[in-house]
């Protein structure tokens, strides 16, 4: 026994002097059989596993590390060279009204090669302690300057979008859109004819993180909705549902010369940088309001346990709530609501929307 323990203690110390553990011992042999490839050579195997979100947030961000590195190896960069690269990306952001010093391409750059990282890590390419990009912080976010918007402001940026422009139906009707569902850009692009419910006055928001549900709307924007596919649509109900007049789906680029559009008419709107997710935090200030944090919460389709307690898990509000919030915040009747839903004890804000 006593030669035993001593030839263990002379192969701990020989593992000690040589700086490999015992658990390298088990899982060596296997990553150093495996390739290492190149960051040009996985970044874009990566990129076509993602979800198209993932690839449009992080794609300029992996193309500025095959930039860097293409030519490297992905288990060659140190936490701290990859920290650099941030704050040189982070240094070299273009300056804008609403810049926050950077911190937003920072954040997403250290995102992009954690995302690079744990596909290196499942492909069995480096161990999960070796993930470089997990050993470096994310710069602290800053709270959103975003806000609800007032009504006589909202009234405004109404007026302008469906009164100028080379289509104000579609901008009026996106308006629209957007404030009864208080919806994300990504879910009202996502949205093919058959994810609508005229009957029960539904849509199915499909939307970041692979989340989705069944929405209501007023009875209005379904009429509205139903009657833009059979203007602008094929016969293809897998299609996108928003299209321009010739027909070609509806792009992110839409929005982006909307609110230039709305921005050169209202000073204050390109000011503050106001944008579509403006008009989420309207309504879902508004639903919380009149309502509950519980029924905004379904409203908005949050559906993480992060930031809240384990007693929403027994409160939280059903489709019916939501349809009654729509109700009360268009003035209309819902289908799933109850018959004076629309007549709720909060003044109703139809004046928000108009048909």
């Amino acid at each position: 026994m006593d030669h035993r323990n001593a030839q263990l203690e002379t192969l701990r110390s020989l593992l000690k002097q040589l700086g490999i553990t015992p658990e390298q011992l088990l899982t060596e042999t296997t990553a150093a059989s495996v390739a290492v490839p190149t960051f040009e050579e996985y970044v874009g195997q990566v990129a076509e596993a993602v979800s198209p979100g993932t690839r449009r947030v992080y794609g300029s961000y992996w193309r500025r590390i095959c930039h860097h590195w293409g030519k490297r190896r992905i288990t060659e960069p140190t936490p701290l060279e990859i920290k650099r690269l941030a704050e040189g990306i982070r240094s070299d952001v273009v300056v804008r009204r609403n810049t926050r010093g950077g911190r937003t391409a920072a954040e997403h750059l250290i995102a992009a090669m954690r995302c690079i990282y744990r596909h290196a890590v499942m492909d069995g390419l480096i161990r999960e302690a070796d993930n470089p990009a997990a050993k470096v912080a994310k710069p602290r976010r800053l709270a959103s300057i975003r806000r609800a918007v007032p009504e006589a402001q909202l009234a405004e940026i109404i007026h302008i979008a469906t009164t100028t422009g080379n289509d104000p139906h579609l901008d009026g009707l996106l308006i629209r859109l957007h404030l009864e569902t208080a919806c994300r850009r990504g879910g009202a692009l996502a949205l093919r004819p058959r994810d609508l419910d005229p009957d029960q006055c539904l849509i199915y928001l499909r939307e970041k993180g692979g989340t989705s549900r069944w929405q209501p709307i007023s009875p209005t924007l379904t009429q509205h909705l139903l009657a833009h596919h059979a203007q602008r649509g094929d016969d293809d109900r897998n299609g996108s549902l928003l299209r321009y007049r010739n027909g070609r789906p509806l792009t992110y680029r839409r929005y982006d010369h909307l609110w230039h559009r709305i921005g050169t008419h209202l000073p204050w709107v390109a000011a503050q940088q106001v944008s579509t997710h403006w008009l989420r935090h309207t309504t879902l200030t508004w639903v919380e309001r009149a309502f509950s944090y519980a029924v905004a919460r379904a409203y908005a389709g949050h559906s993480g346990t992060n930031d809240i307690g384990t007693t929403m898990t027994y409160v939280r509000a059903e489709v019916q709530e939501v349809a009654a919030a729509l109700a009360g915040l268009t003035g209309e009747w819902h289908p799933l609501a109850g018959p004076d839903a629309s007549t709720h004890d909060h003044p109703p804000r139809a004046d928000w929307i108009r048909s």
